[in-house]
């Protein structure tokens, strides 16, 4: 069965999917619907519903990541049961488990959307390990819920690969993120229209298995706001800080504005941070809505997203976007500090001015401009950012652009080559393989090579040793990153019964940053034939 490696040290606790031990604060703290079940309704005065996963007709596991096993101490054995297909699959709830849909709203594309909440994702529960950390385990894809609307629950197998994939890869490039316990299959198609043109088919449902310490999000504090529920606002404020920033709560119950004004702070700047992190290795969110931003700085909900190829600061892979393109790769941090604002004005009823949320959203724009110009600066090789770095970065960045060149081949490129040597290049040297058009590499070659004359003095100036230069380069440059067209394929593979491919690319994505013997095709430009082809260009919100 595909899975990545085990990073779980010796003398780790390994247990069975029974032995967990379930600690469910959200529940048993929070105020739920007091109806239960999976009609659809508007739910006030509650932060969550009980609903139970709909069982499917034979769920089985095809992919799992035993990293994120060995978090919840389970052993292969347990990860191999029929037991835990069948809980992972929601056709059976384990004691302990008190399995409940959230309730939040949202801005979706900047406008108000109202009640959304969880409408095809399910919490079985809240693990704590042997180590005392938490982790919530959701299944996406495990039915109805009162907040499904008119949909159905349900996830296809397209949509959770790349969702099971890139939880995974994000973690392991080391961008703030969400995981993936597991993927499986139900047996069970689900009707979907992928583009929204008319043309629905059955396609495979999957359920992807997630684990984070907290799915909370901001739209879970906007719903109250929206409708003047200033107590239930309250409780879950104090809940989170409680719960999900115990460094902030000092084992208080209750807290001043003081600390839920440092709270709003440190969601900014967690933030800022995840998003310099996607800038530094070229993704794009796609649905940067305030439901799908977490508060702990995570990245979560992995719809239509992409990894830019050619540099393009324009681009968004979500068809739903792409006349507006709200979520544009160069626009990721102005909608995350928009977000912000939006968790601000929510929490406002909760302060006697807003003068304290002001200056922790104000926190935002140093917090994300320090991180990208320290990124910046590693992926040119240099210890620390400065003007003249930045002033490098800046005319790089437009040359990648107009040339129409891969931002990740550019710069892995960068970090193994002799910059003095490759200005001298006629043909570019290896830089010639990140043009995606042979009339712009010819055009670009004059103005890329005078930019590598500049960067070798700035190199020579700076001095240090070029061993620890390029060490910093491969640090922040991946090699091998999840590519559209590298998810389709493994999309295609699975589509016809072979799920072998999600662990062999899997298992490359484990170690992004090394060049791995036999991996060479993980590591290529954007073919041609993927460019307009539907999963490797543009992505819709289908599931």
């Amino acid at each position: 069965m595909p899975q990545s490696k085990n990073e779980a040290g010796e003398g780790e606790t390994a247990v069975n999917l029974s032995e967990l031990k379930f600690d469910n604060r959200f529940v048993e703290d929070l105020p739920g619907d007091p109806e239960t079940g999976a009609r659809v309704r508007p739910v006030h005065g509650a932060l969550y519903s009980r609903v139970d996963p709909t069982p499917v007709a034979a769920p089985r596991l095809v992919a799992w990541s035993m990293e994120v096993a060995a978090l919840l101490e389970l052993d292969a054995a347990a990860m191999d049961s029929p037991e835990l297909a069948q809980v992972l699959g929601g056709n059976r709830v384990l004691p302990g488990m008190a399995p409940y849909a959230a309730a939040y709203g949202g801005h979706q594309f900047g406008h108000w959307a109202g009640q959304l909440g969880d409408g095809r994702a399910i919490t079985l529960g809240e693990v704590v390990n042997g180590a005392g950390e938490r982790w919530e385990i959701q299944l996406k894809g495990a039915g109805r819920t009162p907040y499904s609307r008119s949909a159905d629950g349900r996830a296809v197998l397209r949509s959770s690969i790349r969702e099971f994939l890139c939880s995974e890869a994000m973690h392991h490039l080391r961008v703030p993120t969400t995981r993936a316990l597991g993927l499986l299959v139900t047996g069970e198609p689900v009707v979907r229209d992928m583009f929204y043109d008319g043309r629905a088919r059955a396609e495979p449902g999957a359920i992807v298995c997630r684990v984070a310490p907290s799915f909370v999000r901001f739209g879970n504090f906007e719903l109250p706001a929206s409708r003047d529920d200033v107590a239930l606002l309250e409780r879950l404020v104090d809940f989170t800080i409680r719960r999900d920033f115990p460094e902030l709560a000092g084992g208080r119950v209750r807290f001043d504005a003081l600390t839920r004004a440092a709270w709003y702070r440190e969601i900014c700047e967690r933030t800022a941070v995840m998003v310099a992190h996607w800038r530094r290795v070229g993704f794009v969110h796609g649905v940067m809505n305030t439901d799908n931003m977490s508060v702990l700085g995570l990245t979560i909900d992995y719809g239509p997203y992409g990894w830019i190829d050619d540099y393009d600061p324009d681009w968004t892979p979500n068809t739903t976007d792409a006349g507006q393109r709200r979520y544009r790769f160069g626009q990721q941090a102005q909608v995350a500090h928009w977000n912000l604002a939006q968790l601000g004005r929510a929490l406002l009823p909760l302060f006697e001015d807003a003068a304290p949320l002001q200056a922790g959203l104000d926190a935002f724009p140093p917090a994300y401009a320090q991180a990208d110009r320290m990124h910046t600066a590693a992926k040119l090789g240099f210890a620390e950012p400065s003007e003249a770095v930045d002033e490098l970065a800046r005319d790089l960045y437009a040359l990648l652009h107009a040339h129409e060149v891969d931002m990740t081949l550019f710069f892995r490129t960068l970090s193994e080559a002799d910059p003095g040597a490759a200005r001298a290049a006629d043909d570019l040297g290896a830089f010639g393989e990140a043009f995606y058009d042979e009339a712009k590499r010819r055009a670009g070659g004059a103005p890329l090579r005078a930019w590598l004359g500049r960067y070798a003095e700035r190199v020579s100036a700076q001095g240090g040793d070029s061993d620890a230069r390029r060490a910093r380069m491969r640090a922040v440059n991946p090699r091998y990153v999840l590519r559209n067209y590298l998810a389709q394929l493994t999309i295609d593979r699975a589509e016809q019964g072979d799920f072998g491919g999600i662990g062999e690319l899997l298992d490359v994505l484990r170690r992004p940053y090394e060049d791995q013997d036999g991996a060479d095709r993980f590591a290529q430009r954007r073919p041609d034939w993927a460019r307009t082809r539907a999963g490797c260009s543009m992505l819709s919100c289908s599931s």
